[in-house]
Parts: structure tokens; sequence; C-alpha cells
């Protein structure tokens, strides 16, 4: 029988990545989330998983090998602006991004050997910005699509499916997989908005056509119209697809209180959207965005209790 446990998968170098000041996608996130889970006792609830760095290779699985090299050589000269404006690294922040890629693969382990029954990944830097051979948004890796690789290739699932409820598209993860059929990319996101894809016409190519479903809503969306996606359409299409493993781009940006986005949902919401898919796959949960650090760490508790603690 599979252990009833949620596991759960944080680690102080994540608090090395550093941006600059006045930055939202801040260490702070990191450390309010590992202080939050002392005072409301989940630390005590989980099963915690020791991440591991992710190996070059698992990396390179999605992304370009120039693109790894690149990001590797500009954290070893100490670091920089990686693209226009809003994507910037330390010198730490190389290890801290192959640490996050790599509990997700550490994640995806327990869970499929039946360790635990699900498992969230409080990572940073996120992920679902950084394109193959391009990061941005915050973002260097793309810890979600590195996970789904690893997935398959390590244990050999056919259909992985993605649910991305970030408030922002993730453009990368959409590219990295629009032309598979293996990998179905389901995302609810603000629109139009950063980083300006996600229009519902979007629903991938070639073998990968109608295995890429968008849910773009309007600024000031609330719980009603998620929830009714939810059971309208993304439910179904679920059950239709029968993934393997079900990964969540869990960005937290769409609540009421979040600095960058525009949305209306609450802790509650992301308790009703995890309720509705958490018996479809096995599921391994990843942070993305989410920067109100409280409205961060209700919501990240209330995911994590509705993935299977009572």
């Amino acid at each position: 029988m599979p252990s009833q446990r949620v596991g759960f998968v944080i680690s102080e170098q994540f608090l090395e990545h550093l941006t600059p000041a006045g930055h939202p996608e801040r260490p702070e996130r990191i450390r309010r989330l590992l202080e939050y889970l002392i005072e409301c006792g989940l630390k005590e609830e989980v099963h915690h998983l020791q991440p591991l760095p992710a190996r070059e290779e698992q990396i390179c699985a999605v992304h370009t090998g120039s693109h790894f090299d690149w990001i590797r050589k500009v954290c070893e000269s100490g670091g920089g602006m990686l693209d226009e404006g809003d994507t910037h690294a330390v010198r730490r922040s190389f290890d801290a991004a192959l640490l996050a890629a790599g509990a997700v693969n550490v994640a995806i382990d327990a869970v499929l050997n039946r360790e635990v029954s699900s498992a969230f990944c409080a990572v940073r830097p996120p992920g679902h910005h950084a394109e193959r051979d391009r990061p941005m948004g915050f973002c260097l890796f793309n810890n979600i699509a590195v996970g789904a690789r690893y997935a398959q290739q390590k244990h050999g699932v056919a259909k992985v499916a993605i649910l991305d409820w970030d408030v922002h598209h993730g453009n990368g993860t959409q590219h990295m997989f629009e032309e598979d059929d293996t990998v179905l990319y389901i995302s609810l996101h603000q629109y139009p908005f950063y980083p300006g894809t996600g229009a519902h016409s979007e629903k991938g190519r070639g073998k990968g056509e109608g295995y890429t479903l968008n849910f773009p809503f309007p600024a000031g969306t609330g719980e009603p119209r998620y929830l009714g996606a939810f059971t309208g359409e993304i439910v179904p299409a679920l059950i239709r697809y029968k993934p393997e493993l079900l990964l969540i781009s869990a960005g937290f940006d769409a609540h009421k209180d979040d600095l960058l986005g525009g949305m209306k949902l609450t802790e509650g919401s992301f308790a009703k959207m995890t309720t509705l898919v958490r018996d479809i796959a096995p599921i391994v949960s990843v942070l993305e965005g989410g920067y109100h650090l409280e409205a961060l760490a209700r919501s990240v508790e209330s995911h994590i209790r509705a993935l299977g603690l009572r």
C-alpha cells in the first residue's frame, strides 16, 4: 500500500538565490514559508524529502546545452541580468536553480515509488517562464518541464499532465511540449497579461495539437469562473487523457492580495481546485509565483492540506 503522507521539499539553499532590493521574487518567500510551517503545525504533519541537484543531462532533456552553459558561466562570473529586465542571478543562483529542478525529481521519485501519496516542492527560482534556450520572468530552468521529462525517462511514465494555475501563462512549459502528445498542458491565467501568450486559440501543433488547453481570464476573475472551468472542462479533459502523473505549476499570485496579479482568488480557492483534481493521478506540485508573503503562506498550507492532510 502507498504511504498516505504528503511529501514536502524545501531547502534554505533556495535563500541563496538573491534578487535586488524591492524585487518581488525574493528569498523572504521561502523564509516565510519555513516560519509558517512551524506556526501552523504543518512541519510535523508532512514528510520531509531531501532535495538533490538536477544533473546536467536532466536539465538538457528540455533545455539546450548552450542555455545551461550560459547560465553557469554568468553565475560563475558573479552573476548579472539574464534577460531584458527582471531575471537576475548571483554566484549561488546556478546551484539554487539546479536544486530547484532536482527537488522536483526527488518528489517524483517519492510519489511514483509510493513513499508518499503526493508532494509539494517549495522551490525558487521558479521555472514555468523559462524557454528551451532563454531565461525569463524570474525563471532560469523550467523546473516542472525537467520533472515531466524525468518522469518519462526514469520511470517510463507514458502520459504526464501539467496543470498551471499561476496568474501568468507558462509560456516556457507550453512551448517545450506544444508538439508532444505525451504531455497535456493546461493553463488558467490572467489575459492579456505578461508574458503575452496563452490565448484560447493556442492548442498545440503537429501531433501535439489538442494537447494544450488555455483558459485566459480577464483581470478581476474570481473563484466561480475558475471552478466552473475545472468542473466543466479541465477535470473532464484530465479524465479523458488518463495521465499517470499530474504535475501542478502552483503559482499563488492569482490570490486577491497578491502584488503582481489582478485576480480574486483566496487560499480557499486553491484548496477547492486541488480537491477537484487530487484523485485523478498521483500529484507533484511545484511552487511558481506568489508574492504577498502571508497570502502565499496561507495558500500553500491550504493546498497541501487539500492534497491529502486531514
